[in-house]
């Protein structure tokens, strides 16, 4: 059996192991260590393993006092993945209990999600718990890790933890990479798939589609052609290469629209101005002067003269004497 460092990664066996403040010098051996097997229950498969109950921060956990812990970033564990490791603990039995701390009276679940669902399925009462002090972002960067390092989560579970630690703990993306053991780059990558649409995020949490090619369709501002994208990648079994070039020739595409657009925007906009100053200038019989902005403009009347001003301000209503 694997160590703890090795089967935990340094992030999330330091972290337990942290949270133990001064009793971590008589700690018992890290969760993963293999423990003593017994059965937990009378008539429960013999080869159960459980934790030895005289061991600091080790103890068998009645089921019933156990509950969800909020900041599961797992939404959806595979029923088929759950049978499978009640087979195995039936079988080999449990070589590393679950992770929890006291709460209200009972005790919340911190890892260990797919172990305690499978002593549910096999109708057992209690399951061999490691008990820890953890704060609430301890206990949710602690679940996360978890799961990261135990059993890959789809990119929007992982996108949606992350965002939960900087939302809820005011963590910052710096913090967070910090705490999970990864470059604050991953983060910054992994929180922008959220920006994509329910649609798309759907395809990639059933990974219909890659990561590599979300990050692809991020390149298109249009929600629209993000989606069409994504539906042909799946229909056709598109590359990530392949759906690059795709974009680009969209990118290209929308600029060229967009260039002639402004072209014929500005065509039309100089053929307005110069009418505007060919009427002023018929009305006060002069030559004039408009420059046209979106926030402020000029205009400019030339005159010839004290009398020729005189006529224009007497057009303008502000002619002679006060």
């Amino acid at each position: 059996m694997a160590s703890s460092k090795s089967r935990l990664g340094r992030g999330l066996g330091g972290l337990i192991s942290g949270t133990t403040g001064a009793t971590a010098k008589n700690a018992a051996p890290q969760a993963s260590a293999p423990v003593e097997k017994k059965a937990v229950k009378e008539g429960a498969p013999p080869a159960v393993a459980s934790a030895a109950s005289s061991e600091l921060g080790y103890r068998e956990v009645p089921i019933k006092d156990l509950v969800a812990n909020p900041y599961q970033p797992r939404r959806d564990i595979d029923p088929q993945h759950v049978e499978e490791l009640a087979r195995s603990i039936q079988s080999e039995g449990l070589l590393q209990p679950i992770v929890v701390r006291a709460k209200g009276g009972q005790f919340e679940l911190i890892a260990g999600e797919r172990r305690l669902r499978a002593f549910e399925l096999l109708k057992l009462q209690s399951v061999p718990a490691r008990v820890i002090e953890a704060s609430d972002a301890s206990s949710a960067t602690l679940a996360l890790i978890e799961n990261l390092q135990r059993e890959n989560l789809n990119p929007i579970d992982e996108a949606l933890g992350y965002a939960s630690l900087v939302r809820d703990f005011d963590m910052t993306q710096e913090a967070v990479a910090e705490r999970v053991g990864k470059a604050r780059a991953s983060i910054a990558n992994a929180l922008r798939l959220l920006s994509l649409g329910t649609e798309i995020q759907g395809f990639l949490s059933r990974r219909l589609i890659s990561t590599g090619h979300a990050k692809v369709l991020l390149g298109l501002e249009s929600d629209e052609q993000r989606k069409l994208l994504a539906r042909q990648i799946i229909e056709t079994g598109m590359s990530v290469r392949e759906a690059e070039q795709t974009v680009r020739r969209l990118k290209d595409s929308n600029g060229g629209a967009a260039n002639q657009a402004k072209a014929k925007s500005s065509e039309a906009e100089v053929a307005v101005i110069r009418d505007l100053e060919k009427r002023i200038g018929e009305h006060f019989n002069t030559r004039c002067m408009l420059k046209h902005g979106a926030k402020k403009g000029k205009l400019t009347i030339e005159y010839f003269g004290n009398e020729d001003l005189e006529r224009i301000l007497e057009k303008l209503g502000v002619g002679g004497e006060r």
